[in-house]
């Protein structure tokens, strides 16, 4: 090769091993090998690497990515803890421009767009209107920091989802830099980031905070991780989608248990996996509960880089390079795995998984049986079946009859009937018709997330299920909220050119905006009338969608259920509008003419989806849509933005704060404590998410945020999401465990609120939280297994620290989350092995006392927990201090890894 590399062919004619290798191992090592400077990158860590071990060790090692991938809801906050460095650097006597990202990040806008318009043509522009209108000033800062940060590129919303956009554009199998040559490989600020290991770039989500220091020129270091081989055998048989396969390998790796590892896939079911295909399994990573799924580079790859306009000269320096360096798939390996897990897809079915986890699969074949279990052992009610009912059916369709507004109007006022015995049923009377909504009645269908829109064959192929419906006469329900958020502006092409898209819309799947929408909870209100059926009767509805997380109050905070499935069988579900129903046996409805239709009715064969994407599809679509990526839309164009090295703080507003964390920093890290006479804020159970720590949607007047907001002058109206706030910690700190559906086993109440003990009040958490640290009271957090699963979100730690939290005391730890707890200097400390708060007879009124922490802090620590009940009685145990490594230690000795990283510039 012409370029400079660091070689691992060189290593394997040296005598060592690298044959044996996983493929993810080999680019940690290569990784490792071209970066190594004998203090942050040692010896020890290439020989932990060479050497190494598929049981797994508690070595150490690091990672220096090519580039940083953020979305603007972790991206705002990254650019707002920058800019607050910069700030307190500037203040301390700093040069300001030293404060710059030191590799390349691309920051993509979209979190933020919101389902308010849906079901017409006009809901687009509508709901990008009222996105500028809400986020101004966020995007203001994006817009400065275009040109006041150096290495650092915003694309503008309306452009993508950013995993699609990394997928189609921004990843480049191979890096060429300084005359050297080099795997492509990012952290992001999303934990779907390893959706781009399908294309044969490693990376991997992190939270925001690791990001920002690997931004700054620091290795991301972890625990040299165990391989699984996931081994596919056959090939996705016809009837199934990619989504079927996705859902059912996230059953099989979660019950194998893969917290912490990597997956890498093999085997001669790869050979007919296309990589959009193989991104759909990789961007599921999160779910499965691993850190990657990696794909090997192969032909398969650089057929989709072709397809997608990359370059002649970059697909032939991926292909030189990856045969020269040991990284090419030939399906001939003898590769060492920690363990193999199987599966055959030719056994694959079609699939949904809810109505709360993405692991709890479903056959669709048995949907209507779980939701009846379902509902009887979550909900305590009998379920009814449906012919069973005293009244079924649209009674006199005559219009959607939906408002977009969030009082109801005249003209769609209606009458309740609740029926309350059993199943909870409620008769809506609207001027222009009547219908009934039932628990299982499904209000939301949203064909999103970049899961599955990167994917032509399932987006092609629910374009094919709406066009059937439409010639057989079948129209969705007019209860459900349909929506349609493509991940990259290149679906809409195929989509248009194929035709499909005027048969969506026929059913109401409008294109709602280019971003995540429903998979992060911007479903948008629903329609007033079915808002106010819903709570009025506490009935259980569902959402169908095409997304990758189903979490408890995620979707909307009204649905109870929310079942992931593939975009052709959103369009299936919203067609008959419940999920207590087995679509493979019954009707989906009737043509005009009486005739029952059924799903296999208007399932297309896969060659009529090979088909249509040989013809609707275009390379030349995908250069001009990413031509003019950066540029963005008019009103991005006509945004007014600051400019200048310096962003100027405005401390009346309500988006954008400049963060404590760094204000008056001392040079040197104060001597650590002991925590002593420590309050239980929370006391939690098993599978608490970041999303349950730190939700992303929307909150109402009584929360502690919206009374900050509405004592700043914000309206109702205005105070958008969670999300859309993370650049304002006074916000974000309110709204810390404040998920309406977070179960706090200190007080009855479900929500955010906890107990302050001194005086026995029952008060949000936010405001049990001030009150003792008006008294100077540590705070500490109980929970189960698996605190901090979901999503890559950083204020669920920052958040944390701000609310006076030191300690979190679980039964284990989803990797990020506790990566993130360390670098906010909260301590992650895990129950001894087969002990839990339950099994210590802990309530929560307990005061707590934790040792060990002052004084010979090293990684994996016993440090000593002691409990004191209100009657005096101790409870005294052991736990596992998780700070996994050396510089875990030294990020907790100063607060965090920013303050470690700000502290190593004022010393320099």
């Amino acid at each position: 090769m012409t370029h400079k590399i660091a070689s691992l062919k060189q290593l394997q004619e040296n005598g060592k091993n690298i044959h044996r290798l996983p493929f993810s191992i080999r680019i940690l090592l290569e990784n490792v090998l071209r970066n190594h400077d004998g203090f942050a990158i040692t010896d020890d860590h290439l020989d932990t690497l060479i050497n190494w071990n598929a049981s797994g060790t508690d070595k150490d090692i690091p990672f220096k990515p090519a580039r940083v991938l953020m979305q603007d809801f972790t991206g705002v906050p990254a650019v707002v803890d920058i800019t607050s460095i910069r700030a307190e650097f500037v203040r301390k006597g700093g040069d300001g421009a030293k404060i710059n990202p030191a590799i390349p990040v691309d920051l993509v806008i979209d979190h933020s767009v919101q389902v308010d318009y849906f079901g017409t043509d006009y809901s687009y522009q509508e709901n990008v209107k009222l996105e500028y209108e809400r986020n101004a000033e966020r995007y203001q800062l994006l817009k400065w920091a275009q040109q006041g940060l150096a290495n650092l590129t915003v694309v503008p919303p309306g452009m993508g989802i950013c995993h699609q956009v990394n997928l189609e554009y921004l990843a480049k199998g191979v890096v060429e830099r300084d005359g050297c040559a080099f795997p492509d490989t990012l952290v992001g600020t999303d934990s779907h980031t390893p959706m781009v290991n399908g294309i044969g770039v490693l990376g991997w989500g992190v939270g925001g905070i690791e990001a920002e220091a690997a931004m700054l020129g620091q290795p991301v270091y972890f625990t040299c991780p165990q391989v699984i081989g996931l081994k596919l055998t056959g090939e996705i048989p016809p009837g199934c989608t990619a989504t079927d396969m996705v859902l059912s390998i996230t059953k099989i790796l979660r019950d194998t248990g893969v917290v912490g590892k990597f997956v890498e896939v093999f085997g001669d079911g790869l050979n007919k996996l296309t990589v959009t295909d193989r991104a759909t399994i990789s961007n599921m990573s999160p779910e499965f509960g691993c850190t990657v799924t990696y794909f090997p580079i192969d032909d398969q790859t650089l057929d989709y880089m072709e397809r997608t306009n990359r370059s002649p000269e970059q697909i032939n320096l991926v292909r030189e390079y990856c045969q020269e360096n040991m990284l090419w798939r030939t399906g001939d390996e003898e590769i060492e795995y920690s363990k193999v897990v199987e599966l055959d897809l030719n056994t694959l079915e079609p699939t949904v998984a809810g109505p709360k986890r993405p692991q709890d699969k479903i056959l669709v074949k048995e949907l209507n049986s779980r939701f009846s279990t379902i509902l009887n052992k979550d909900f305590q009610r009998n379920y009814v079946p449906f012919d069973d009912r005293r009244e079924h059916a649209w009674l006199n369709e005559g219009g959607s009859g939906t408002q977009f507004v969030k009082e109801a109007t005249e003209e769609h006022k209606e009458t309740l009937a609740i029926e309350t015995a059993d199943l909870r049923s409620v008769k809506v009377k609207l001027k222009n018709g009547e219908y009934r909504l039932s628990d299982g009645s499904i209000v939301i269908a949203a064909i999103t997330s970049c899961t599955n829109t990167s994917n032509p064959s399932v987006m092609i192929g629910a374009g094919l299920v709406a066009k059937k419906a439409v010639e057989k006469g079948l129209r969705t329900r007019s209860w459900v909220k349909t929506s349609l958020a493509p991940g990259s502006k290149v679906v809409t092409r195929y989509l248009d050119r194929s035709g499909l898209s005027t048969d969506l819309e026929a059913l109401r799947f409008h294109t709602v905006g280019y971003g995540c929408t429903s998979c992060i909870g911007n479903s948008g209100p629903l329609p007033t009338h079915i808002a106010e059926a819903v709570d009025s009767s506490e009935m259980v509805v569902a959402s169908v969608l095409s997304g990758n997380r189903n979490f408890e109050a995620r979707v909307h905070p009204q649905v109870k259920m929310n079942f992931l499935m593939s975009p052709m069988l959103v369009v299936a579900y919203a067609l008959i509008g419940r999920v207590d129903v087995n679509l493979m046996e019954e009707p989906l409805s009737y043509d005009p003419n009486g005739n029952p239709v059924y799903l296999k009715d208007i399932w297309p064969t896969q060659d009529e989806i090979n088909d249509t994407i040989a013809t609707a599809m275009r390379k030349g679509d995908f250069k001009e849509v990413y031509d003019v990526i950066f540029d963005g839309e008019e009103e991005w164009k006509k945004l007014e933005a600051p400019e200048g090295s310096e962003f100027m703080w405005d401390n009346d507003s309500t988006y954008i704060r400049e963060v404590p964390f760094f204000k008056n920093i001392s040079v040197e890290p104060s001597p650590l404590t002991e925590i002593e006479n420590a309050r239980i804020l929370l006391y939690l159970g098993d599978s608490v998410t970041t999303d349950h720590i730190s939700p992303a949607g929307s909150f109402n007047e009584d929360s502690a945020a919206g009374r900050y907001l509405l004592s700043q002058g914000v309206d109702r109206k205005d105070f958008n999401s969670y999300g859309s706030r993370r650049g304002n910690h006074e916000v974000m700190m309110r709204g810390t465990f404040a998920n309406v559906r977070i179960k706090n086993k200190i007080t009855n109440r479900e929500g955010g609120y906890s107990v302050y003990f001194p005086k026995k009040e029952t008060l949000t958490v936010f405001d049990t939280a001030m009150k003792y640290k008006a008294d100077n009271t540590p705070l500490i957090v109980l929970a189960g297994k698996d605190y901090g699963s979901g999503s890559s979100r950083d204020w669920a730690a920052k958040g944390s620290s701000l609310l006076g939290i030191r300690a979190v005391i679980a039964e284990s730890f989803e990797r990020i989350h506790r990566s993130n707890l360390v670098g906010m200097g909260v301590l992650p400390i895990e129950f001894p092995a087969g002990e839990s708060a339950e099994s210590l007879d802990l309530t929560g009124e307990e005061e707590i006392t934790i040792t060990g922490i002052a004084s010979d802090l090293k990684p994996f620590k016993t440090v000593k927990v002691r409990a004191i009940k209100a009657s005096g009685d101790t409870i005294e145990f052991d736990a596992t201090a998780r700070l996994d490594s050396a510089i875990d230690v030294e990020y907790f000795k100063h607060g965090g890894i920013l303050q470690y990283v700000l502290r190593s510039y004022l010393n320099r």
